[in-house]
């Protein structure tokens, strides 16, 4: 039985808000390199930092040397059970529709009620257009920013028929 490759988490800090950029830089140069790198982990909620685990600090240096916005990775490694509360599952069922009502349920037009016209998976975004609008503006949000209260009518009319 092959054994699995002990790894360990390595705190890298960045430039605040930056952190999206140095995880993606991180991630394309330790593929490009083939390090020993298994995951780049952005934990919610947290400014200044990423997380990188890998086989051991030197490939998690390797991946982060030259990055723009990087500052460096910290001497030592990190318990996965520090971080574990700041992780979230990333994939969940997105059950939202094109042409569902739902709500909007934070930002600028909290409460309003609008039309699904596109759902993008992979970035979390639905584009919706207000329903109470005189002219159809689309608005991106993000899919947590939603309610769905009522299906497409056009889905339940075909399965009576």
């Amino acid at each position: 039985m092959a054994e699995e490759p002990k790894s360990n988490i390595y705190a890298l800090r960045t430039t605040a808000n930056r952190e999206d950029q140095v995880m993606d830089f991180v991630y394309s140069k330790a593929k490009k390199k083939k390090l020993d790198v298994f995951s780049v982990i952005r934990p919610h909620g947290m400014r200044g930092y990423i997380f990188i685990e890998a086989k051991d600090k030197q490939n998690a240096e390797q991946a982060a040397f030259g990055v723009p916005y990087a500052r460096g990775i910290l001497p030592e490694p990190i318990d996965y059970a520090e971080i574990e509360h700041m992780l979230e599952q990333v994939k969940r069922e997105i059950s939202i529709k094109k042409n569902d009502i739902v709500e909007i349920i934070s930002g600028p037009f909290m409460r309003e009620q609008a039309k699904v016209t596109r759902v993008d998976k992979t970035k979390e975004d639905v584009v919706v257009e207000l329903l109470e609008a005189a002219v159809p503006i689309p608005i991106t949000v993000k899919i947590d920013a939603v309610r769905v209260i009522r299906r497409d009518s056009s889905d339940t009319e075909e399965r009576e028929e």
